[in-house]
Parts: C-alpha cells; sequence; structure tokens
C-alpha cells in the first residue's frame, strides 16, 4: 500500500506510464479516505498495488524505511522509451546491477516512490 497525495495522479501514473489497469475503487467518505487498486492482472494471478487517498493530506514524508517496488519488465530498454513518452521520470537509465549481468532500471512515480525495473530472463 501506498500513500498518495492525489489518488487521481497516482492512478494516471501506473495506468498511462506504466501500463496498468485500475482494478477497483473503493470510497470511504465516513472514514475520510478513497482507495484504488492498480495491477497487470487482479490477485492471484497478479500481485496489486493499493493505492490510499486520505483525505485532506496532499503530501508524505517518504522515511527511511521504504525502498522501492520492483516490476520484471520483458524489455527494459523499449519499457524506459515508453515510460518517458508517457511523461514518466527514469531517474537511473537502463544498465547493469552494480556486481553483476541483470539489468535494471529506475524511475519515480508522482508522490516520489521509487520502482525499480528489472528485465526479465529470456
Amino acid at each position: 500500500m501506498l500513500r498518495v497525495g492525489n489518488l487521481q495522479r497516482s492512478i494516471d501514473f501506473y495506468t498511462r506510464v506504466l501500463g496498468m489497469s485500475l482494478l477497483r475503487t473503493t470510497d470511504r467518505p465516513e472514514q475520510k479516505y478513497s482507495l484504488a487498486f492498480v495491477g497487470y492482472a487482479g490477485n492471484p494471478e497478479q500481485a496489486e498495488i493499493e493505492l490510499t487517498y486520505n483525505y485532506g493530506v496532499d503530501h508524505y514524508d517518504l522515511g527511511t524505511a521504504y525502498g522501492h517496488i520492483a516490476l520484471g519488465v520483458a524489455d527494459i530498454y523499449a519499457s524506459c522509451e515508453t515510460i518517458r513518452a508517457s511523461g514518466g521520470n527514469i531517474t537511473r537509465e537502463p544498465g547493469p546491477v552494480k556486481g553483476g549481468n541483470t539489468l535494471i532500471a529506475f524511475i519515480t512515480d508522482p508522490d516520489g516512490y521509487k520502482i525499480e525495473l528489472i528485465q526479465s530472463p529470456a
């Protein structure tokens, strides 16, 4: 679960930039929060990311415990070009992980959360 400052902006990023689908939403006005679940497919086939918007909160300090989400991609170079063309922010260009051969890249979502792209084995 990621707490986000603007739910629609985050939904747009994960669906338009990363190509996920909006799987479902829930609005709880009495409890003052809304949820959106995004992913490439629903559970149990694929993992989902829960985006939580707490009414009136437009920014969070990310803290030091969070690292990043990792997503496997078939072609890391093509994925980065698609993300860049969709307005996404590539913060580490594709290349081998330090000390290894696995290709990785990093992007950042609109709230500053880091997402690692990992080239899936052929």
